[in-house]
């Protein structure tokens, strides 16, 4: 009797015969065997047609598969150590679904322009494929956390009257006789939510009209946003070192395979386990004062100074306490310390530079009116965000999360534009 399966369940088969829909990732032969490295999708496993045991017509159809043809396959699954996926196939019969012709991604190196030109064909590549699985993963076990800790998902609107952190990288558009904006953020929206829920989180997209072409920025990317009521600034650091392990627990749990298809070091990613070091601000710009940095007190700081500042730790390190002028209106300033804010970014291993940003929000409703004026932003579109602390005001923290980073940095690789299966960038609308 014949299974129908997928190669990510061909272990559960083991001296069975099955059969499966597939694509023809690359072949070669050795006389009499035909080597076809087949995949569906679900992973990549190795078929050998044996001319001596299979029928002419079965052998000739082998013959014809060309690069990405599509076709069912018979076969028998056996244990091959020597193979990555730790078996293989016998295979006993082939029928073609089509042949393709000028496959335009051939084995031979291309540019990546001809590779974003063709992305919709380069998902298919093995790092391309182990890369959107791990984003998978990352993305199962960010919704496993916050459920696990009483999160409810709440999703913020995409189309928004005003800014979220006041700057004027926004895309336009017209809603109607309005002017809108696509979100960069969904935060104020989820600070509402915490109000009525207590403990949220948002998984969206978020745009930003950023020039920027560096190897960290995407002008589309998404962004895990939790709320939190009654939280204050260390319980949020606490929330978050967990929830940044569980994620890379998570893939070092269930993609093993698709880290070494990446040649990742996993063991760098095995000391990610919570708590995470702190450092100040005040201590990061000492520090990079006494490297030979020449960065003022008061100044943010760009990828060379986060690159510095990681590379004496081995895990995700928080900065926190960053002056108030250089941050966000809402952040709530220290209590013991007004020029400085209770926040922190925190900053990846190895290069990949700020993976989360969050702070304790201000509730003090006098002091957000005098953030409104300092800032210039509209008291009539900022109303309902001003309720929030006339009716009910509580201590409450939150933060951000970019996905694009956070998978750039577990995958190891060395530009965000692969870590999205469609990315924009500043030059890249299609395909």
């Amino acid at each position: 009797m014949t299974t129908t399966c997928v190669i990510r369940e061909v272990s559960r088969h083991v001296g069975e015969e099955v059969r499966m829909g597939c694509w023809l990732h690359n072949k070669r032969s050795s006389g009499k065997i035909q080597f076809l490295q087949l995949r569906d999708g679900t992973g990549f496993i190795q078929g050998v047609v044996v001319k001596s045991e299979v029928q002419e017509e079965v052998w000739e159809a082998a013959k014809s598969l060309t690069q990405e043809s599509s076709l069912y396959v018979t076969g028998t699954v056996r244990e091959e150590p020597r193979s990555k996926s730790g078996f293989e196939m016998t295979v006993t019969n082939v029928e073609i679904i089509q042949i393709t012709e000028n496959y335009p991604i051939t084995p031979k190196e291309h540019g990546v322009d001809f590779l974003m030109d063709h992305r919709h064909l380069w998902l298919r590549a093995p790092k391309q494929h182990a890369i959107l699985t791990i984003r998978g993963e990352i993305i199962r076990a960010v919704q496993q956390f916050f459920d696990e800790k009483g999160f409810t998902l709440v999703d913020p609107p995409i189309l928004t009257p005003s800014s979220c952190e006041g700057t004027t990288e926004l895309f336009h558009t017209k809603y109607f006789e309005e002017d809108a904006f696509l979100t960069q953020s969904g935060q104020l929206y989820m600070e509402a939510a915490a109000m009525a829920l207590g403990k949220v989180y948002s998984f969206g997209p978020t745009f930003r009209a950023e020039k920027s072409k560096t190897r960290r920025h995407l002008i589309e990317f998404w962004m895990i946003e939790p709320e939190m009521a009654f939280v204050d600034h260390e319980q949020n650091l606490k929330v978050q070192e967990q929830f940044v392990s569980h994620i890379v627990q998570s893939v070092l749990k269930n993609c093993r395979p698709e880290l070494e298809t990446l040649g990742r070091d996993t063991s760098k990613l095995e000391k990610c386990v919570a708590p995470f070091p702190r450092i100040t601000y005040d201590e990061a710009i000492k520090f990079l004062q006494e490297q030979g940095y020449d960065i003022p007190w008061g100044e943010d700081f760009g990828a060379p100074h986060e690159t510095a500042i990681a590379e004496k730790y081995e895990t995700p390190v928080f900065i926190t306490h960053y002056p108030t002028n250089i941050k966000a209106f809402y952040m709530k300033p220290d209590p013991n310390r007004p020029e400085v804010v209770l926040c922190a970014d925190m900053i990846a291993p190895e290069g990949y530079g700020e993976i989360i940003g969050g702070s304790q929000r201000i509730d003090d409703p006098a002091l957000m009116e005098e953030r409104f004026k300092e800032h210039e932003l509209s008291p009539e579109a900022y109303q309902w965000y001003m309720d929030l602390r006339k009716y009910g005001t509580v201590p409450h923290s939150g933060f951000g999360l970019g996905l694009e980073r956070t998978v750039a940095w577990i995958c190891g690789l060395d530009h965000v534009r692969e870590t999205i299966p469609f990315p924009r960038l500043l030059y890249r609308l299609y395909p």
